[in-house]
């Protein structure tokens, strides 16, 4: 068994070590929740679309739905007709000289 000092400094850096235990155990927890599910595309779809197979739509892979995602739809603002363009037309006669 490892003896250790007993002083101010060994008691900082055990409490130093439990707290990055703790952040790395926090880390842990969160990659595996973000991680779960399997890969989209599958490989059984890879080989399909190889073949020649349109795919429409993916299998689910199982995760959740991303939080950075929006699903609002952004529509066009109506013509106030603030801005024209000058209709103008090209001369299509020659003068000859």
């Amino acid at each position: 068994m490892t003896k250790l000092a007993d002083n101010p400094a060994t008691e900082a850096a055990k409490k130093a070590v439990e707290a990055d235990k703790k952040l790395l155990d926090q880390s842990r927890a969160e990659y595996a929740s973000r991680t779960k599910g399997k890969p989209t595309p599958t490989q059984a779809e890879n080989d399909l679309a190889v073949c020649g197979a349109h795919i429409l739509e993916h299998e689910p892979d199982g995760s959740d739905p991303d939080p950075n995602v929006t699903t609002k739809s952004v529509e066009a603002a109506p013509k106030s007709g603030g801005y024209q363009t000058r209709a103008s037309h090209a001369s299509h006669s020659r003068s000859s000289e």
